[in-house]
């Protein structure tokens, strides 16, 4: 195992700034597009809540696999060729704000309704008051299953290595063919995996206590 970080550490280097990379812009992007789909089913608009839930209920039940291929091979017969990065990013951001726009609907509504009430009676338009006075209860009330959901998309990234983003799972797979030391070459990919996850995971437990 110290031979594979000592003969191939220049691309695990590569394949783990890939996989941060992708997994910050997918949590950020995901993060805000779930947020703003769990706002649209909770919406007084009707027209909303149902773009919302297509959205929802179409990229919650589409393998994510699926996503990134449409992304890595149909889009570019028809618009512009993009890098297997980006179109596994894109997929990863689609796929997860699905799962996290349901998530935050949850805590949404499990904020005393007499909160909303409340607030527009005092002059509060519905966004303002979504803004202000719910949406920062409901995100208390969501930190652990948002937790999970932002874990899953760490590991959920090595659907890159299928389009060549050039990953985690992807230089593994490099290394194990040229070295055909296939045990050793996972065993290191998955530490490399627990040295980005388990910080996460230990730091939304912090939060989560923080915010109880």
């Amino acid at each position: 195992m110290i031979a594979i970080f000592h003969n191939y550490g220049g691309l695990l280097l590569q394949g783990f700034g890939q996989t941060l990379l992708c997994s910050v812009i997918a949590l950020f992007f995901s993060l805000i597009i779930g947020s703003m789909f769990a706002i649209f089913e909770t919406t007084p608009i009707k027209f909303l809540r149902v773009i919302a839930r297509i959205y929802i209920e179409v990229f919650r039940n589409i393998p994510l696999l699926v996503i990134t291929m449409f992304f890595f091979v149909v889009i570019p017969m028809f618009v512009a060729k993009i890098s297997g990065f980006a179109a596994g990013t894109i997929g990863l951001t689609i796929y997860t704000s699905a799962f996290i726009a349901e998530t935050v609907r949850a805590g949404i509504q499990s904020v005393d309704p007499g909160q909303m009430e409340g607030a527009r009676a005092n002059g509060l338009s519905f966004w303002q008051a979504m803004r202000y006075i719910v949406l920062p209860q409901a995100f208390r009330y969501v930190i652990p299953p948002l937790g999970n959901q932002f874990i899953n998309l760490v590991k959920n990234s090595s659907v890159l290595a299928f389009v060549a983003g050039f990953d985690l799972m992807y230089q593994g797979n490099v290394i194990a063919s040229d070295s055909l030391s296939t045990m050793s070459t996972y065993v290191c990919i998955g530490i490399l995996y627990l040295i980005i996850t388990l910080p996460l995971s230990y730091w939304m437990r912090y939060l989560e206590k923080k915010l109880a």
